[in-house]
């Protein structure tokens, strides 16, 4: 049973942050030394693979190599938010069920504004995305950059898919419906190709149904959890009632910070015992940042905002469970440079934990550790 901090009148155990935190540390194999892709649990729900510290540095912090983090075991789709993430190549008919729309509604808040003109000329969110695929699918027959195939569908597509770019004083296909119909397109990303470069995945096949391990509300719950379906549909995009439909019943009811949240009930113990003893650098869009129970992570709200930003997210000092300050990386060359804003003093023996970590971070970007700053 959970060691319960207090019980609500219902008998509801009052799960402290600190047991949240290490959980999360713990489900997502953030204290590892070593690991494989087979069994890296976040490649379940997508390693969003944004920036230079994206999914390659996500699936090193796991314990995963290089060589295995670089090669064509994995597969890059637009999927969750329309970002790009990484999965096992072999998963990727059952991802692409997975993170299909349940409904018109939910592609609806899926597709963003793409949605009102959509609406208007009486075409379907979820026809149009099937319209976007097919076109796809018919265009990209070998691998193209995205501004070609965004040509290409603009001179097919009929106006209630299209938007006027005043930026490139152009008319394009709306963003969001290209990405989300990419992956139903059977259509990957190339990796480390700027602009983005489509191509077709060999033998790709959606799966009748994801399965359990992929279902994301499920994943959410168990990389993430304790959550509340309004904490999953902002994950996703997705209408909150959509997400209560698909709500687990093998769940417990546990209390944090004065909420009521839900855990599968398999994590149980794993909630009572977690251990997080870990220091790491987080990159900014690593799954642990994108839970969210924002106020959970980081109950200061100034800090809070300064962690997440508008613009130019930092990546995220990870000391036991704790997230401790924020880091900048400064790149000159072949050497770069980590600049630490710890929220706290740190003993000398965590700081010699950030330095040994920015020096994996060096060495992962293939580049000497000029030095690690941290303020007066």
């Amino acid at each position: 049973m959970l060691p319960v901090v207090g019980v609500t009148p219902y008998g509801v155990g009052v799960v402290d942050r600190r047991q949240v935190m290490r959980f999360r540390v713990q489900a997502q194999q953030l204290a590892r030394a070593h690991g494989t892709l087979v069994d890296t649990a976040v490649l379940d729900i997508g390693v969003q693979d944004t920036g230079p510290d994206g999914g390659g540095w996500a699936l090193a912090l796991r314990g995963v190599d290089r060589a295995a983090s670089s090669g064509a075991d994995l597969v890059l789709l637009w999927t969750v938010r329309g970002a790009p993430h990484l999965y096992r190549r072999a998963d990727a008919g059952r991802v692409a069920s997975a993170v299909a729309p349940w409904s018109d509604a939910d592609a609806g808040k899926r597709i963003y504004d793409a949605a009102k003109p959509l609406r208007a000329a009486g075409i379907g969110n979820l026809e149009a995305l099937d319209t976007v695929a097919a076109e796809l699918r018919a265009t990209v027959t070998e691998p193209m950059v995205k501004g070609d195939v965004s040509g290409r569908l603009n001179a097919v597509l009929p106006e209630p898919y299209l938007r006027f770019c005043r930026p490139c004083d152009a008319t394009h296909i709306f963003e969001m419906p290209l990405r989300l119909a990419a992956v139903r397109a059977g259509l990957e990303l190339q990796r480390d190709t700027s602009p983005p470069v489509l191509r077709r995945i060999p033998g790709f096949r959606a799966a009748a149904d994801a399965g359990d391990r992929f279902d994301l509300v499920r994943a959410y719950l168990r990389l993430m959890g304790p959550a509340t379906p309004g904490h999953v549909a902002t994950y996703l995009d997705a209408p909150v009632r959509e997400v209560k439909a698909r709500w687990p019943e093998d769940v417990i009811e546990v209390t944090v910070d004065g909420e009521k949240r839900s855990l599968l009930a398999a994590d149980e113990q794993s909630l009572a015992s977690a251990a997080a003893a870990a220091t790491r650098l987080l990159g900014p869009f690593d799954l642990f940042l994108q839970a969210r129970d924002r106020a959970t992570l980081v109950p200061d709200a100034a800090r809070a905002k300064e962690l997440w930003p508008v613009l130019g997210r930092p990546g995220a000092v990870l000391v036991d469970g704790e997230l401790v300050g924020t880091w900048r990386p400064r790149k000159s060359g072949a050497r770069m440079t980590v600049a630490v804003q710890p929220w706290q003093k740190l003993p000398e023996s965590r700081r010699r934990a950030v330095i040994e970590q920015a020096e994996r971070l060096a060495a992962h970007r293939a580049a000497t550790l000029a030095g690690v700053e941290f303020p007066d």
